[in-house]
Protein backbone atom coordinates (compact mmCIF):
# COMPACT_ATOMS: atom_id res chain seq x y z
CA UNK A 1 0.00 0.00 0.00
CA UNK A 2 1.47 3.21 -1.22
CA UNK A 3 0.69 6.44 1.36
CA UNK A 4 1.64 10.01 0.18
CA UNK A 5 3.82 11.57 2.22
CA UNK A 6 1.83 14.36 4.06
CA UNK A 7 4.45 18.06 3.88
CA UNK A 8 2.39 20.05 6.11
CA UNK A 9 3.13 21.21 9.49
CA UNK A 10 0.52 19.17 12.00
CA UNK A 11 1.12 15.94 9.77
CA UNK A 12 1.33 11.98 10.41
CA UNK A 13 2.25 9.26 8.19
CA UNK A 14 2.79 5.59 8.98
CA UNK A 15 4.36 3.04 6.73
CA UNK A 16 3.51 -0.79 7.70
CA UNK A 17 4.03 -0.02 11.22
CA UNK A 18 3.95 -3.53 14.03
CA UNK A 19 4.17 -3.34 17.16
CA UNK A 20 4.21 -7.08 18.34
CA UNK A 21 4.51 -8.46 22.17
CA UNK A 22 5.68 -11.72 22.83
CA UNK A 23 4.01 -13.34 25.78
CA UNK A 24 5.22 -17.14 26.85
CA UNK A 25 5.44 -18.69 23.44
CA UNK A 26 2.26 -16.50 21.79
CA UNK A 27 2.88 -13.41 19.45
CA UNK A 28 -0.02 -10.45 20.21
CA UNK A 29 -0.72 -8.48 17.40
CA UNK A 30 -1.38 -5.15 18.96
CA UNK A 31 -0.63 -3.07 15.80
CA UNK A 32 -0.05 -5.08 12.64
CA UNK A 33 1.23 -3.55 9.11
CA UNK A 34 -1.47 -0.15 9.57
CA UNK A 35 -0.34 2.48 7.06
CA UNK A 36 -2.44 6.07 6.86
CA UNK A 37 -1.65 9.50 6.57
CA UNK A 38 -2.98 12.52 8.31
CA UNK A 39 -2.89 15.87 7.04
CA UNK A 40 -2.04 19.21 9.01
CA UNK A 41 -5.61 20.42 10.58
CA UNK A 42 -7.22 17.31 10.26
CA UNK A 43 -9.41 15.28 12.69
CA UNK A 44 -9.68 11.67 12.88
CA UNK A 45 -11.13 9.18 14.66
CA UNK A 46 -9.77 5.83 15.21
CA UNK A 47 -13.03 3.27 15.67
CA UNK A 48 -13.05 -0.33 17.27
CA UNK A 49 -14.23 -2.62 19.73
CA UNK A 50 -11.70 -3.14 22.55
CA UNK A 51 -8.69 -4.85 21.91
CA UNK A 52 -8.05 -3.61 18.08
CA UNK A 53 -5.14 -1.79 18.59
CA UNK A 54 -6.52 1.76 18.59
CA UNK A 55 -4.60 2.93 22.10
CA UNK A 56 -1.41 0.92 21.04
CA UNK A 57 -1.42 2.68 17.83
CA UNK A 58 -2.06 6.21 19.52
CA UNK A 59 0.93 5.46 21.63
CA UNK A 60 3.29 4.93 18.56
CA UNK A 61 2.11 8.03 17.15
CA UNK A 62 2.87 10.05 20.59
CA UNK A 63 6.39 8.17 20.57
CA UNK A 64 5.60 6.65 23.78
CA UNK A 65 5.87 3.14 22.44
CA UNK A 66 8.62 1.91 19.43
CA UNK A 67 7.33 -0.03 16.79
CA UNK A 68 8.43 -3.69 15.90
CA UNK A 69 8.92 -2.53 12.21
CA UNK A 70 7.90 0.08 9.81
CA UNK A 71 8.12 3.48 10.29
CA UNK A 72 6.31 6.51 11.91
CA UNK A 73 6.39 10.17 10.80
CA UNK A 74 5.59 12.91 12.39
CA UNK A 75 6.06 16.00 10.35
CA UNK A 76 7.98 14.85 8.14
CA UNK A 77 10.05 13.11 10.92
CA UNK A 78 10.85 9.33 11.56
CA UNK A 79 10.21 8.73 15.01
CA UNK A 80 12.44 5.64 14.57
CA UNK A 81 15.44 8.06 13.99
CA UNK A 82 15.05 9.61 17.62
CA UNK A 83 16.85 8.99 20.82
CA UNK A 84 14.93 8.86 23.95
CA UNK A 85 15.93 12.36 24.69
CA UNK A 86 14.93 13.70 21.46
CA UNK A 87 11.46 11.62 21.97
CA UNK A 88 10.67 13.76 25.08
CA UNK A 89 11.43 16.31 23.78
CA UNK A 90 8.74 15.62 20.62
CA UNK A 91 6.25 14.96 22.91
CA UNK A 92 6.74 18.07 25.33
CA UNK A 93 7.06 20.37 22.47
CA UNK A 94 4.87 18.55 19.23
CA UNK A 95 2.06 17.03 20.83
CA UNK A 96 -0.34 17.03 23.66
CA UNK A 97 -2.33 13.49 24.70
CA UNK A 98 -5.48 13.35 26.44
CA UNK A 99 -6.61 9.94 27.76
CA UNK A 100 -9.15 8.44 29.36
CA UNK A 101 -7.82 9.03 33.30
CA UNK A 102 -7.08 11.95 33.71
CA UNK A 103 -3.66 11.27 35.03
CA UNK A 104 -3.58 14.37 37.44
CA UNK A 105 -1.01 15.05 40.20
CA UNK A 106 -3.67 14.68 43.50
CA UNK A 107 -1.15 16.28 45.77
CA UNK A 108 -0.80 19.66 43.45
CA UNK A 109 -3.36 22.74 42.35
CA UNK A 110 -4.58 22.62 39.24
CA UNK A 111 -2.28 25.53 38.50
CA UNK A 112 0.42 23.48 38.97
CA UNK A 113 -0.43 20.03 37.04
CA UNK A 114 -1.17 22.78 33.93
CA UNK A 115 2.26 24.19 34.79
CA UNK A 116 3.84 21.03 35.01
CA UNK A 117 5.01 20.68 30.94
CA UNK A 118 5.83 24.17 30.64
CA UNK A 119 8.32 23.37 33.52
CA UNK A 120 9.90 19.76 31.90
CA UNK A 121 9.94 22.33 28.80
CA UNK A 122 12.11 24.57 31.13
CA UNK A 123 9.62 27.49 29.67
CA UNK A 124 10.99 30.86 31.38
CA UNK A 125 9.05 31.03 34.63
CA UNK A 126 7.83 34.31 33.93
CA UNK A 127 5.53 32.98 31.34
CA UNK A 128 4.39 30.25 32.64
CA UNK A 129 1.85 31.95 35.14
CA UNK A 130 0.26 33.56 31.84
CA UNK A 131 0.42 30.24 29.89
CA UNK A 132 -1.38 28.43 32.29
CA UNK A 133 -4.15 30.80 32.94
CA UNK A 134 -4.89 31.39 29.27
CA UNK A 135 -4.94 27.34 28.99
CA UNK A 136 -7.57 26.98 31.50
CA UNK A 137 -9.29 30.14 30.35
CA UNK A 138 -9.70 28.16 27.18
CA UNK A 139 -11.18 25.36 29.18
CA UNK A 140 -13.36 27.33 31.04
CA UNK A 141 -11.73 26.93 34.52
CA UNK A 142 -10.48 30.34 35.33
CA UNK A 143 -11.91 30.38 38.52
CA UNK A 144 -10.06 26.91 39.84
CA UNK A 145 -6.29 27.69 39.98
CA UNK A 146 -5.83 27.12 43.53
CA UNK A 147 -7.98 24.08 43.80
CA UNK A 148 -6.90 20.33 43.78
CA UNK A 149 -7.97 17.36 41.51
CA UNK A 150 -10.27 15.70 44.61
CA UNK A 151 -12.32 19.39 44.85
CA UNK A 152 -13.14 18.72 40.80
CA UNK A 153 -15.76 17.03 38.99
CA UNK A 154 -14.60 14.42 36.44
CA UNK A 155 -15.70 16.29 34.01
CA UNK A 156 -13.47 19.17 35.32
CA UNK A 157 -10.54 17.34 35.76
CA UNK A 158 -10.44 16.28 31.85
CA UNK A 159 -10.61 20.11 31.65
CA UNK A 160 -7.46 20.14 33.56
CA UNK A 161 -6.45 17.76 31.56
CA UNK A 162 -7.19 18.89 28.30
CA UNK A 163 -5.81 22.49 29.38
CA UNK A 164 -2.62 20.90 30.90
CA UNK A 165 -2.58 19.50 26.68
CA UNK A 166 -2.57 22.57 25.30
CA UNK A 167 -0.19 24.60 27.81
CA UNK A 168 2.83 24.40 25.06
CA UNK A 169 0.69 24.77 22.10
CA UNK A 170 1.31 21.49 20.43
CA UNK A 171 0.08 21.12 16.51
CA UNK A 172 -0.76 17.87 17.46
CA UNK A 173 -3.52 16.37 19.72
CA UNK A 174 -4.11 12.66 20.58
CA UNK A 175 -7.38 11.85 22.84
CA UNK A 176 -7.78 8.54 23.81
CA UNK A 177 -11.68 8.12 25.05
CA UNK A 178 -11.65 11.13 26.27
CA UNK A 179 -14.75 11.06 27.30
CA UNK A 180 -15.14 7.39 28.96
CA UNK A 181 -14.96 8.08 32.13
CA UNK A 182 -17.82 11.09 31.98
CA UNK A 183 -21.87 11.10 31.56
CA UNK A 184 -22.76 12.01 27.90
CA UNK A 185 -23.73 15.71 28.33
CA UNK A 186 -20.45 16.26 30.32
CA UNK A 187 -18.56 14.42 27.36
CA UNK A 188 -20.60 16.81 24.74
CA UNK A 189 -18.81 19.81 26.80
CA UNK A 190 -14.72 17.85 26.20
CA UNK A 191 -15.68 17.13 22.76
CA UNK A 192 -16.58 20.78 21.90
CA UNK A 193 -13.44 21.74 23.25
CA UNK A 194 -11.69 19.54 21.37
CA UNK A 195 -13.30 20.18 18.45
CA UNK A 196 -12.86 24.02 19.25
CA UNK A 197 -8.84 23.43 19.50
CA UNK A 198 -9.39 21.60 15.60
CA UNK A 199 -11.32 24.78 14.27
CA UNK A 200 -10.37 27.82 15.71
CA UNK A 201 -6.60 27.00 16.42
CA UNK A 202 -5.96 23.98 13.50
CA UNK A 203 -4.79 21.73 15.46
CA UNK A 204 -4.42 18.17 14.09
CA UNK A 205 -6.90 15.75 15.91
CA UNK A 206 -6.62 12.21 16.39
CA UNK A 207 -9.34 10.69 18.45
CA UNK A 208 -9.61 7.08 19.87
CA UNK A 209 -13.43 6.53 20.81
CA UNK A 210 -15.58 3.55 20.61
CA UNK A 211 -18.98 5.41 19.97
CA UNK A 212 -19.73 6.24 16.28
CA UNK A 213 -21.72 9.16 17.10
CA UNK A 214 -19.13 11.61 18.48
CA UNK A 215 -16.63 10.10 15.60
CA UNK A 216 -19.13 11.26 13.04
CA UNK A 217 -20.15 14.43 14.56
CA UNK A 218 -16.65 16.13 15.02
CA UNK A 219 -14.39 13.98 12.93
CA UNK A 220 -13.73 14.60 8.83
CA UNK A 221 -12.56 10.40 8.89
CA UNK A 222 -13.04 7.68 10.55
CA UNK A 223 -10.60 4.95 10.20
CA UNK A 224 -11.57 1.61 11.73
CA UNK A 225 -9.46 -1.37 13.25
CA UNK A 226 -9.48 -4.64 14.07
CA UNK A 227 -7.36 -7.46 15.31
CA UNK A 228 -4.48 -4.62 14.88
CA UNK A 229 -5.58 -3.87 11.43
CA UNK A 230 -7.03 -1.09 9.22
CA UNK A 231 -9.86 -2.64 8.06
CA UNK A 232 -11.88 -0.01 6.68
CA UNK A 233 -11.82 4.16 6.23
CA UNK A 234 -15.02 6.57 5.49
CA UNK A 235 -14.41 10.62 4.95
CA UNK A 236 -17.62 12.35 4.82
CA UNK A 237 -18.41 16.44 4.50
CA UNK A 238 -18.77 17.95 7.66
CA UNK A 239 -21.80 17.96 9.82
CA UNK A 240 -20.99 19.04 13.36
CA UNK A 241 -20.50 22.66 14.55
CA UNK A 242 -17.07 21.29 16.29
CA UNK A 243 -15.44 20.88 12.78
CA UNK A 244 -12.49 22.46 11.12
CA UNK A 245 -14.10 25.44 8.14
CA UNK A 246 -17.21 25.73 9.84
Amino acid sequence: MTVPAPTESGTILTRDICRHHTMGTSVIHAVDGISFSVQGGEFIALLGSSGSGKSSLLNLIAGLDRPTSGDVQVEGRSLAELSSEELARFRRHSVGIVFQAFNLVPSMTVAENVELPLRLAETERSERAGRVREALARVGLSERLGHRPGELSGGEQQRVALARALVNSPRILLADEPTGNLDSHTGMDIMELIGDCNARLGMTVLLVTHERALAERYARRMLFLADGKLVAGQAYPPVGAGRAGQ
